[in-house]
């Protein structure tokens, strides 16, 4: 696999490590709510929800670097793209339901590393 492909993963999986803190740790915060465009009662009244959120962010950076540190280049090839296809569906789903800049956040970075994991392939 490439260095660029390799590397597009890598940002992919540490935005949403980034994601899995906003949101399990920083949601009630200014940083947190500023965010997502929250105000403190919001916030408060969803944390729970968020948290479960961000766990499940955390599992698809978990699986993004399995993928890039899988001994099995093949192996890991087919675990990047498994991965980098759910954080696609998330943002084109969040994009198209919660709010448009998903595409762009998450939507866009996926499809970059797809694109770029396919031709290294």
């Amino acid at each position: 696999m490439s260095y660029f492909a390799s590397t597009l993963v890598a940002l992919v999986a540490l935005e949403h490590i980034y994601i899995l803190i906003l949101e399990m740790f920083l949601w009630t915060t200014p940083t947190g709510r500023r965010a997502f465009g929250m105000k403190p009662e919001q916030a408060e009244a969803t944390k729970v929800m968020a948290a479960n959120q961000g766990l499940y962010n955390g599992f698809l950076a978990a699986g993004l670097i399995w993928g890039l540190l899988h001994p099995d280049v093949a192996v890991g090839y087919q675990i990047q793209l498994f991965f980098l296809g759910c954080v696609l569906v998330a943002g084109l789903y969040g994009g198209a339901t919660a709010s448009r800049k998903i595409f762009v956040i998450q939507a866009l970075p996926a499809a970059l590393a797809i694109l770029a994991v396919l031709i290294a392939g």
